[in-house]
């Protein structure tokens, strides 16, 4: 037999306001992250610093 061992969101220590961050971060990480990702290609990159060759770190 397989026996489960569970705790209870109140046993951990989890409450309602912790949970509803937790359903936030859940929701909002990927969805930032895809968003983040298609900014800050490698082509997207180098046209960004290519606007202002000049003000690059150890130009000046």
């Amino acid at each position: 037999m397989i026996e489960t061992f569970a705790l209870t969101f109140k046993e951990i220590g989890i409450g309602k306001l912790e949970l509803f961050v937790i359903g936030i971060v859940l929701l909002l990480f990927p969805i930032l992250f895809i968003i983040a990702s298609k900014n800050l290609d490698a082509k997207g990159v180098f046209d960004w610093m290519m606007e202002k060759p000049n003000d690059w770190i150890g130009r000046k």
